[in-house]
């Protein structure tokens, strides 16, 4: 969760590692540090966020450092927590992203040998183990020391003896950055664009010893060749452009995004997609977490429907405590970040049960799309706010395609369908259109501390995703829940203070729900009913009616989700929270 950087070059280290860390805020951002290497490693932590810490730094000419912003996972959020953590003479640094499992009996184990520890954190173990093996050679002591280690890391160890940088991997993501007599390290990415477009990605338990000239890595004693990637975005990618917040700015690329996604799959001339891989299953396991686990029920209406392939959803965290066989089943995982440790831990299972595994992601070279057996990327571009927008409807679309291809394999693809997918940048650019309207309902919602989202059908996962953005981001009380099972308890907790908000699309569900929006309406709670343009039904029924373009019943979800995004994002700008860095969450989140 945590983002974690390094450089070592011919330039000032502080500004370029306090640069790289604030881009990888939306990891974590409760305390930040940084330790830079001149006749000795100067360390400066405190609690807050990277601009804080920047504001109160000494002039350091030093040209190797690295940095930490953190997610907090031992202990709370303060000066002492927060890292670089250093051994007691101050001649290592470490800093982690990861969790160390076995730390509380290392930590016993060291007390008794005279070390001592001045915070509550798991990281702080390991600089002195590396200072208890240390004799000269840095990297001979980090390999000792990881042996005495279980549990996730990704790791930078700088020390105040040694011109070079140590950087090890298992279960927690890191890349190095290639440039000229100078080399950078990071979490991901987005921290290197600014700098270089060459990276090399990591594998678990490998150990990288970095130099101004030169990388070496080595693999349970083994030297690695280097593999360098190019990275496909740019830093203006990963700027806000203009826009007052990153998550509207990616709301706003949807359009370009679903474009870019299906561009590279569908062809500009014929009604035909060509994924490049081969589809055919008996029936689909698709693993997710959070916003991508309602994508992947999304994908579980339109696939049983198009393909009648049998398909199930399961939150990967706890898929990974199930007792199933798979055998000939297709397992789908998607993963925006590809490095989401519980779906990645679903993957390695489905593979070890011998299962065909497809990557649905948005990061070239990330851990998933080196694990599966096949991958599609979504073409998002970096996704920099927490709350997930663009990398959803990217799923979207890739699942749209999947089921698409799988319907023409089974003889029931029809034109239209790919006709309609090729027209949903445009209907999604109508709803961005029509952003006031959305902010004056926004004005209301902002009023209430609990709220409901209901649907049927193929929109209950809409329900599920608009509930998690408005709690995520503007801290309101939400529950997503089928149309029909709020009789079933929920309605308890009907009130006139308590909101509902319905998804109404013309499809084979409407009747039904309106006849759910009149109990509610019996309960007295205000309902805000996402309906198509032109629908004077329900008016009837709500106070207030949020229009959406038509579409096919099948991209309903679309154009439902971007309203919805919409109506969380200007609820919580309407309540003043921090849309781009809500509390206690973080962007990628590589714990289990």
């Amino acid at each position: 969760m945590c983002g974690i950087v390094g450089y070592i070059g011919h330039r000032e280290a502080q500004s370029i590692v306090l640069n790289s860390l604030a881009r990888l805020e939306y990891r974590g951002y409760d305390s930040c540090g940084i330790a830079i290497l001149g006749s000795d490693i100067k360390v400066y932590k405190d609690v807050g966020r990277v601009q804080q810490l920047r504001r109160v730094l000494p002039p350091n000419g030093g040209s190797i450092g690295l940095g930490h912003t953190r997610w907090a996972t031992h202990g709370k959020p303060s000066q002492t927590n927060a890292h670089p953590h250093t051994d007691c003479r101050g001649k290592i640094a470490v800093v982690h992203n990861g969790v160390i499992d076995n730390f509380q009996s290392l930590r016993e184990q060291l007390t008794r040998e005279g070390h001592l520890f001045r915070s509550e954190t798991d990281t702080e173990v390991i600089p002195h183990l590396v200072e208890k093996y240390y004799q000269g050679d840095l990297e001979k002591a980090v390999k000792r020391a990881l042996l005495d280690i279980r549990g996730s890391y990704a790791i930078i160890v700088l020390c105040a003896d040694s011109d070079q940088l140590v950087v090890a991997k298992n279960e927690s993501p890191v890349v190095i950055g290639i440039g000229d007599k100078e080399n950078f390290i990071a979490s991901d990415v987005p921290a290197l664009l600014e700098y270089t477009d060459r990276v090399i990605h990591l594998e678990d338990q490998d150990v990288a010893l970095v130099t101004r000239d030169g990388i070496r890595i080595t693999n349970n004693g083994k030297q690695i060749p280097v593999k360098e990637h190019r990275i496909p975005w740019s830093i203006e990618e990963a700027q806000k452009a203009g826009y007052e917040h990153f998550m509207l700015k990616e709301i706003h690329e949807q359009p370009k995004v679903i474009d870019n996604t299906l561009m590279g799959y569908i062809s500009a001339i014929e009604p035909d997609i060509g994924l490049g891989i081969d589809l055919r299953a008996d029936d689909i396991l698709i693993l997710a977490c959070g916003t991508s686990y309602h994508a992947g029920l999304v994908g579980k209406h339109v696939i049983e429907e198009l393909a009648r392939i049998p398909v199930r959803v399961e939150v990967a965290s706890e898929f990974n405590y199930n007792h199933t066989a798979l055998g000939r089943t297709r397992v789908i995982a998607i993963t925006q970040s590809g490095e989401t440790a519980d779906t990645l831990m679903g993957l390695k299972k489905a593979k070890s049960l011998g299962s065909k595994t497809l990557v649905i992601t948005n990061v070239v070279g990330s851990s998933a799309a080196r694990l599966a057996d096949e991958v599609l990327y979504t073409r998002a571009g970096p996704e920099i706010s927490v709350a997930a927008t663009k990398s959803f409807l990217a799923q979207l679309a890739i699942l749209y395609l999947i089921a698409l291809s799988l319907a023409r394999i089974e003889g029931r693809c029809r034109a239209s369908l790919i006709e309609g997918l090729r027209q949903l940048p445009a209907k999604v650019q109508q709803i961005l259109d029509r952003e006031e309207a959305i902010a004056e309902c926004a004005k209301y919602l902002a009023g209430f501390e609990n709220a409901f989202f209901v649907a049927r059908g193929l929109n209950l996962p809409v329900a599920l995703e608009g509930a998690l953005k408005l709690k995520e981001i503007s801290y309101i009380h939400a529950e997503g829940y089928p149309a029909g099972e709020l009789k079933h308890g929920p309605f308890a907790l009907l009130t006139s203070n308590t909101p509902v908000i319905a998804i109404t699309p013309r499809d084979d569900t409407f009747e039904t729900l309106l006849a759910n929006i009149k109990e509610i309406k019996a309960r007295e709670s205000p309902v805000i009913a996402l309906a198509a343009e032109g629908d004077q039904e329900i008016e009837k029924y709500v106070d207030q009616v949020i229009e959406v373009p038509s579409v096919d019943r099948l991209f309903s979800p679309v154009v439902n989700s971007v309203a919805l995004q919409l109506l969380a994002y200007f609820t919580a700008k309407e309540r003043g929270c921090p849309i781009d860095t809500p509390r206690n969450l973080a962007k990628s989140v590589t714990v289990k």
